[in-house]
């Protein structure tokens, strides 16, 4: 298992792109790419559906293309703040080095954004509207589009503000913490991946202690 930082280039112009077509191949062309391929709780989940990203910044926003292939579908959550990661899910969970809180961005295969920031579990701070809002998603799916399949693919390219999180310009060497995930709780069968691996008993994606380390080049 891989284990070294995750080191996201800087990508000049990413903020002027609207095209989710040039900024998907602009991503995939420039980004760090990694795989969504653990599996830590093997006997219980073993579904393991393909998941991989290209990822890169632009100095004031964090720009990711996840890849999605034969899993699991469901997409009954179609509104901001809804319980998201019981469908086809993808999360990003970030920690500035400073501070103590993470936020947690949850995308289901609509774009649908479950977000929140906090210390601890039990204590969310929820995104407000305007702040959802902020988060710009480019779905490869609509609702009719996802149907009854059983299993099918997708893509979804995310961007998210770092103001959110208390950074405004990103520095060369701009240090968080954080992983990455995907799920469908509620699927059939359920799934659930991460990008570095969790030592918990069941599934548990809301645990700093197993975040990794991201550098903004």
């Amino acid at each position: 298992m891989n284990l070294a930082p995750l080191k996201l280039p800087r990508i000049d112009g990413l903020d002027r792109i609207n095209d989710s077509d040039e900024l998907a191949l602009t991503l995939l062309q420039h980004g760090t790419h990694a795989a969504v391929s653990c599996v830590n709780w093997p006997q219980a989940f073993p579904e393991a559906p393909s998941v991989s990203f290209a990822a890169a910044h632009s100095g004031t926003a964090l720009y990711f293309l996840f890849k999605v292939s034969d899993a699991p579908m469901r997409a009954c959550n179609t509104a901001d703040q809804s319980p998201v990661s019981m469908d086809s899910c993808v999360e990003i969970f970030l920690q500035p080095d400073v501070g103590g809180e993470y936020w947690n961005f949850e995308f289901n295969c609509l774009g649908a954004l479950n977000a929140s920031h906090r210390m601890t579990r039990p204590a969310p701070i929820r995104l407000n509207h305007a702040e959802l809002a902020s988060v710009r998603r480019y779905p490869s799916l609509t609702a009719e589009r996802v149907g009854n399949d059983a299993r099918g693919s997708w893509q979804l390219a995310v961007v998210i503000p770092l103001r959110l999180m208390g950074i405004g310009e990103a520095a060369p060497g701009t240090v968080l913490h954080g992983n990455i995930y995907a799920c469908a709780s509620a699927a059939e069968p359920p799934y659930y991946l991460s990008l570095l691996p969790i030592n918990t008993p069941a599934p548990d994606y809301h645990r700093p202690e197993f975040f990794g380390t991201i550098i903004l080049l």
